[in-house]
């Protein structure tokens, strides 16, 4: 098995998950792609953090949970799990240049589960995330009128309940049942919503109409990679904060804003003796920082190996907490001047969700002179927090799915086609959502599929598996190659002990204190539906120790053989690469086996098999220097480095193995130094271990 292409160079490292069988392909294989500049993945990260959970989530959270006091446990659990967490797979994405699954079949296969279950948990975001920007799309479309239409009650789908706003609390009638005309253009303009699940209806086509242009602007930000998006972001990260600006102006100048804006800051210290504070807190951490989606890890692949990541996630957390305090002002402004002129508390105007963005802010814009044009702006801000947020979900997915099979999918327009695929296949599904009970199937989806308590359980092992499996002081060594330094010491403490045992304390709360889904709190689903609701969310969750039984039940011999196996499979992944020897000439190393363990045929023990350890090392380099053609001396040097340096790690006595064997075979161990320098031009994750190579030696 041999190529006659020689395998690109990405971001540092060879692209060693290519297949050579494969090279009697007629269409050449496509580089994996990389950001043009830093500033690409600056904007693609803000854009995807920064969405619409920043205006329309967390100001509301802080009003809830006592103002300013809320800021106490939101600023704990931004240190303690927002910024290890997002570090964590920004450094990892970087590190193995790999989407987000096979990063972590590189750094721990043990472990592959985690990948598989973000990306469950992002095709499930794929599909209602999206619903949003339809709505949101139509009603920008019906901003374009003289009079907004949910302004009053002269239209044919109001009811007779249908009461025009007046100042200071006078209405028309004092009807019990009576209804805004904004809520009733929410639910029965848009909507069409029927009274419960089991009563599905007809598919709302203009609304269909939306969701398909929203996924045509969606599939044409991502079609070409990082070539791409890396140019889209420059408009869709930056006007929301143009917009946002333009908003925060307005509503400060409004009468009422102050009183609005002390409502939103003014601190109950009563209220941290709250457990549900402070795990809104965390929650919120989680909502606001796309951790445990994989897309941090997709996004971070395309950077350069030598990019100073550390430094980036720092900036951008505060960049995005910054962004949901400032949303706040925008927010809670207009809320107190639309409480003033209702003559009514600030507690019956403010709401969260969907209810904000379109019912609460819209009803406020209409008291405003120029209702339109703001109106405009602010369903203009929500599409583009959105669709960043959106296309970089998908790429999450994309990336994820090409890097596990780079030889079918880097050739040819067959990643555009993937993207097509993905892309129709999330209409169809997405369309169920835009029926006229297609809002409580929503509901179930933001409540289940993409929920706070399936990112907790990610969280949980992403940080066990990084601080104690992988091991924080390895990660730590290979940032410190990556950036030139090592990151502040309480990181590493964090992935080891605050992260998952925090995340761990919300999860068991998450399960001791739930209560079924209610749409407005009134209706109750079926049985069935809250069946399929805890379907969706252990849909991801089961992926991790699911991963684990089929990792060790595929591994051949015992249990301690096993064991041995998977530790060396974290030190080696190999399949085929090509690498150029001393003497300047090219050598093809096509492994035949996946992982150093089976090629040690998963039948050692390290305590009483090291006999056996070492005649198979002693056999395998003799047998492979007979058959290769080229059996130089720099090519010794070459199969040694890929076949015994990784060992190392194990300690002095595989050493001592690995000296003898590698001297019976004409290369001594000191001879091997120029690999170890040059390592780190072709696999960087060897440096590590490159560095304990010369210390042994020297």
């Amino acid at each position: 098995m041999t190529g006659e292409k020689k395998v690109s160079v990405i971001n540092g490292k060879p692209e060693d998950a290519l297949d050579f069988e494969s090279a009697n392909d007629k269409k050449p294989v496509n580089e994996r792609g990389h950001w043009n500049n830093k500033i690409e993945f600056v904007l693609s990260v803000a854009g995807e953090i920064i969405g619409l959970g920043n205006v329309w989530r967390f100001p509301y959270l802080c009003y809830k949970n006592g103002g300013g006091a809320f800021f106490v446990p939101y600023i704990i659990f931004f240190i303690c799990c927002g910024i290890p967490v997002f570090f964590l797979e920004t450094a990892l994405g970087q590190f193995t240049s790999e989407g987000g699954i096979t990063c972590w079949r590189k750094c721990c296969p043990l472990f592959e589960g985690i990948g598989y279950a973000t990306q469950v948990i992002v095709a499930h975001l794929n599909v209602y995330y999206v619903v949003i920007l339809s709505w949101a799309i139509f009603y920008l479309f019906n901003c374009f009128t003289t009079e907004l239409p949910w302004a009053s009650c002269d239209h044919y789908w109001n009811t007779e309940n249908c009461v025009d706003f007046q100042r200071n609390g006078t209405n028309f009638t004092f009807n019990p049942n009576a209804t805004s005309p904004v809520v009733e253009f929410w639910e029965r303009r848009v909507l069409k919503i029927s009274s419960g699940i089991e009563h599905i209806g007809k598919l709302r086509w203009e609304l269909a109409l939306c969701l398909a242009l929203a996924w045509v602007i969606c599939y044409f930000c991502i079609w070409k990679g990082p070539k791409s998006t890396g140019k889209v972001v420059y408009v869709t990260a930056t006007f929301p904060y143009a917009m946002l600006l333009v908003l925060l102006i307005r509503g400060v100048t409004l009468p009422g804003a102050w009183e609005g804006i002390k409502f939103y800051l003014y601190p109950d210290i009563s209220r941290l003796s709250d457990p549900q504070v402070w795990v809104d807190a965390g929650t919120q951490i989680f909502f606001s920082y796309a951790i445990c989606l994989g897309c941090l890890t997709a996004l971070g692949s395309y950077n350069s190996y030598d990019n100073n990541c550390y430094r980036d996630c720092i900036m951008l957390c505060c960049l995005n907490s910054g962004t949901s305090f400032v949303a706040g002002f925008a927010i809670f402004s207009v809320l107190g001047f639309m409480a003033l002129e209702q003559g009514v508390p600030i507690e019956a105007v403010a709401e969260s969700g969907p209810g904000l963005a379109f019912i609460a802010y819209p009803k406020a814009v209409t008291m405003m002179p120029l209702s339109p044009l703001w109106a405009c702006l602010f369903f203009m801000m929500l599409i583009f927090l959105g669709l960043d947020s959106q296309f970089v979900c998908v790429e999450s997915l994309v990336t994820a799915v090409i890097d596990m099979y780079p030889e079918t999918f880097r050739r040819g327009y067959r990643r555009e086609m993937l993207i097509l695929g993905l892309s129709i296949c999330s209409f169809f599904v997405g369309l169920i959502m835009l029926t006229e009970g297609g809002m409580y199937v929503f509901q179930l989806f933001d409540s289940y599929a993409a929920s706070g308590m399936c990112l907790l359980f990610v969280a949980i092992f992403e940080s066990i598996c990084i601080g104690w499996v992988y091991g924080s002081d390895r990660f730590y060594m290979n940032i410190e190659d990556m950036i030139g330094y090592r990151p502040a010491i309480f990181i590493k403490w964090c992935w080891m002990l605050l992260t998952p045992g925090i995340c761990a304390g919300i999860f068991l709360f998450f399960l001791i204190k739930y209560k079924p889904l209610k749409y407005n709190n009134v209706y109750i689903y079926p049985d069935w539906g809250y069946g399929i609701g805890w379907m969706m969310a252990l849909s991801s969750m089961v992926c991790i120790p699911l991963g684990v039984i089929i990792q060790l039940w595929k591994t051949p011999g015992s249990f301690s053989e096993v064991s041995l196996t998977l530790r060396l499979m974290l030190l080696i992944h190999y399949q085929s690469i090509t690498i150029s020897t001393l003497d300047g000439s090219d050598l093809e190393y096509v492994d035949n086996y996946k992982y150093l363990g089976v090629w040690l045929d998963c039948k050692l023990s390290f305590q009483t098999h090291i006999q056996h350890l070492q005649s198979k090392i002693k056999s395998r380099i003799k047998s492979i220097s007979q058959n290769k053609a080229s059996s130089t001396h720099a090519a010794k040097h070459t199969l040694v480095k890929l076949t015994i340096l990784p060992i190392l790690d194990f300690g002095d006595a595989i050493y001592k193995i690995a000296s003898n064997a590698t001297q019976q075979t004409g290369c001594s161990l000191s001879q091997c130094h120029p690999f170890c320098h040059q390592s780190p031009i072709y696999y960087p994750p060897l440096r590590p271990v490159c560095s304990r190579w010369l210390a042994l030696t020297t």
